[in-house]
């Protein structure tokens, strides 16, 4: 059998780097919020091409306090996918709004762009595209539609770390582009 993932493969490759990084970790007793976090965030807004990144404790909590920083709450809807992890459709919940889903594209399995506007109501205040696999969703069409309807866009990009659109990165397109450092993740 072939395992999907080989975490113990993979740790053996940068096993020393890993080691060092946390003995300086330890020694330092900065566990939480230390400047490795803070030279983290940096990095990772550098290389995003965005003003700000904030570590959180998950994917599912950068949904969820992304949601409530762009004003999500009861009563809401928002826009997003079926194929996704079940944490895209909490965070909504969790802000007592309603996710409303589109179906996705059978090439791609992303978001069917083409079948937004239809599930649009007066209560609709933001759109979660997912970008599967690495693939991008069609982040253009999807600026258009929320330009155009004054809707709030969260991108969760958990499985597509590094992928871009004419270069431009994913999570730089939306209001906040919410990522997972999972081990399972691309």
């Amino acid at each position: 059998m072939v395992p999907m993932l080989d975490l113990k493969k993979e740790f053996n490759e940068i096993k020393k780097e890993i080691l060092d990084m946390l003995t300086e970790i330890l020694e330092s007793s900065h566990y939480i919020l230390g400047p490795k976090v803070a030279e983290l965030e940096k990095k990772i807004a550098g290389y995003h091409g965005v003003s700000s990144a904030i570590g959180v404790a998950s994917g599912t909590d950068a949904l969820h306090l992304s949601l409530s920083a762009l004003g999500i709450e009861k009563g809401d809807e928002v826009i997003t996918t079926p194929f996704t992890f079940f944490a895209t459709a909490e965070a909504i919940i969790y802000r007592g709004a309603t996710p409303v889903f589109v179906d996705v594209e059978p090439g791609t399995l992303n978001m069917d762009t083409s079948l937004i506007e239809k599930r649009i109501t007066k209560k609709t205040k933001a759109i979660i595209p997912v970008h599967i696999f690495g693939h991008p969703a069609d982040m253009p069409e999807i600026q258009k539609i929320a330009k155009k309807h004054n809707l709030k866009i969260v991108e969760d990009c958990a499985q597509a770390f590094g992928a871009s659109i004419t270069g431009k990165k994913v999570g730089s397109f939306g209001n906040a582009g919410c990522f997972s450092f999972y081990p399972s993740k691309n």
